[in-house]
């Protein structure tokens, strides 16, 4: 099981949603503190994506669709893309997977958060969540103990929820996954490839 803890201040995350307004500017452009990266930062297209380690759509986009776009775009410094971490039902799963892949390192957090949208299934099927990141967690190098002091770190919890509050707060993100580029939202929900280009493309002019 998850601590109590843990589950607790997920929760308290995942209420923030019923905070959200509907006022606001533009939407993000990149990261904020505690945000990762990858690719180029002087690439003119910025690319955002809002995202939750327990999100089926968010696996599917990971998993089928962002291979190809990383590929294409990040890979080849034509843009420069940003993950924003959310929370999403089951609240306590997301927040362990996000502590998880940060507490392997900032070198391995993609790789990490990889492997758990290729595990999500198997998570949900078997119901076994904590049995399947520590697998996860020790691929990547952790020990059992270091799993478990991860999952019981108030503060790195506390950022998080920093975070998800940010999302909701001042980017008016209500669901994952949400994309922006240059700021503009073009998606949330399930996206294609073709989408994506589009977009790029219209970023670009």
């Amino acid at each position: 099981m998850f601590s109590r803890r843990l589950m607790i201040l997920a929760a308290v995350a995942a209420s923030l949603a019923l905070a959200a307004c509907n006022k606001g500017g533009g939407g993000p452009t990149g990261p904020a503190e505690g945000d990762m990266s990858m690719g180029n930062p002087a690439a003119k297209v910025k690319v955002v994506e809002y995202a939750s380690a327990s999100c089926p759509h968010c696996a599917r986009f990971n998993n089928d669709i962002f291979p190809a776009f990383k590929a294409k775009y990040i890979d080849t410094g034509k843009a420069y893309y940003t993950f924003k971490e959310y929370l999403t039902p089951p609240e306590n799963v997301a927040a362990a997977g996000f502590l998880v892949a940060r507490c392997a390192g900032k070198d391995k957090y993609f790789t990490v958060l990889d492997a758990i949208y290729h595990a999500q299934t198997e998570m949900f099927q078997t119901g076994d969540f904590r049995g399947v990141l520590l697998r996860i967690a020790e691929s990547a190098g952790l020990t059992e103990a270091q799993f478990n002091a991860c999952l019981n770190d108030d503060k790195a919890m506390n950022a998080l929820n920093d975070r998800v509050d940010r999302a909701v707060k001042q980017d008016k993100v209500t669901g994952t996954p949400t994309f922006f580029f240059n700021g503009k939202k073009i998606a949330e929900g399930e996206v294609t490839e073709a989408q994506l280009d589009q977009a790029f493309a219209d970023a670009s002019k």
